[in-house]
């Protein structure tokens, strides 16, 4: 476990300990199972945002079990 906050596992999007879904894109697939944390700020100019096919400003975990 890489903290207490939870990720999805769909879009990788790092949510609050109390979320019962994701904020990005609503799944209700969470798992605190999940290593690495980058933080994008302008997806549009961010190549591993491109990578990760992120188009929000945010954070995201980088391995998510």
């Amino acid at each position: 476990m890489a903290s207490d906050r939870l990720v999805c596992r769909e879009c990788h999007r790092v949510n609050d300990p109390d979320s019962g879904t994701c904020d990005s894109c609503n799944s209700s697939s969470l798992t605190e199972d999940w290593a690495g944390y980058v933080v994008i700020a302008h997806p549009e100019d961010s190549e591993i945002a491109t990578e990760m096919q992120v188009t929000e400003p945010g954070a995201y975990a980088l391995k998510v079990r």
